[in-house]
């Protein structure tokens, strides 16, 4: 796929096919010194914004995370600069007082720094750390949401996070420091007592412990879990289990992240609405 900009119109073409022509207003244009921060939803390419792509078409240089497919790399334009910032658990990572310096070293070179995390920035991606940082120095910033995988991911594997019938409310935690400490950063007591719908982000290599102390707090053996990796991506997986035997479901199907997780009764309608099928 390939993105051609000129002034205020956007063709995208896949496979040399031409699409019909996006005619589109109000676009900002990437001022240098600038820094946004974009999200580039769950993984499908489709799934970006304009604002995403726009922002892709101007940047001077791309500082992205591992969760961002080589297909949105492909939209920058030909002369950007790539700077692989890692971000994925377990594996090779810039600290992140380094990309928050190298932003705003690059910024203060009169460069049009792109900031591109998987997701939503502002959603377990520490944009607003770095977009505070940022202010802090006086570099302007635009901050541009993507599509969060608990919503997007789930959507793909035909889960919806709330239905009429089922819940009105639904919690999203991050799980990666459940069970670290005996000061628990999250009261599990609470979430289970208060959200019929639990979506859990960063949780698989936290999965033993939340399993316990959920239970711990009353929720049910057997209530439906669904565990999504590489959501909406090709390579898009989805565990049915439930509470009680998702740890040792998801050792004997291989599952392994990136993934998100979600409990609660919602899970039932994946065998009706499911949709997406990986080709």
């Amino acid at each position: 796929m390939s993105v051609e900009r000129k002034q205020d119109v956007i063709r995208l073409t896949a496979s040399d096919k031409p699409l019909p022509d996006i005619h589109l207003s109000g676009l900002p244009q990437f001022e240098p010194g600038w820094v946004w921060l974009v999200g580039a939803g769950p993984g499908d390419p489709g799934l970006l914004t304009l604002h995403a792509v726009n922002a892709l078409q101007q940047a001077d240089c791309v500082v992205y995370d591992a969760l961002v497919s080589e297909d949105i790399l492909k939209l920058m334009k030909p002369d950007a600069e790539r700077l692989y910032a890692g971000k994925r658990g377990g594996k090779p990572s810039w600290k992140q007082s380094d990309i928050t310096d190298t932003l705003i070293s690059l910024a203060k070179e009169g460069k049009r720094v792109l900031r591109l995390k998987g997701g939503d920035p502002f959603v377990f991606g520490r944009g607003g750390e770095e977009a505070q940082a940022l202010v802090e120095q006086n570099i302007a910033i635009r901050i541009i949401p993507g599509i969060s995988a608990g919503i997007g991911g789930l959507a793909y594997a035909g889960i919806p996070v709330t239905h009429r019938d089922v819940n009105h409310a639904v919690t999203f935690i991050t799980g990666h420091l459940a069970g670290d400490s005996a000061a628990e950063k999250m009261d599990w007591a609470a979430i289970s007592r208060g959200s019929p719908v639990i979506v859990i982000y960063m949780a698989m290599r936290k999965l033993p412990a939340i399993s316990r102390l959920l239970r711990e707090a009353g929720r049910r053996d057997n209530e439906p879990v669904a565990i999504v990796t590489h959501a909406t991506t090709p390579r898009q997986k989805v565990l049915i289990t439930t509470l009680g035997s998702a740890v040792n479901d998801v050792e004997a199907h291989g599952m392994e992240p990136p993934s998100i997780i979600v409990i609660g009764e919602v899970v039932y309608l994946q065998a009706i609405l499911s949709w997406y099928q990986p080709s």
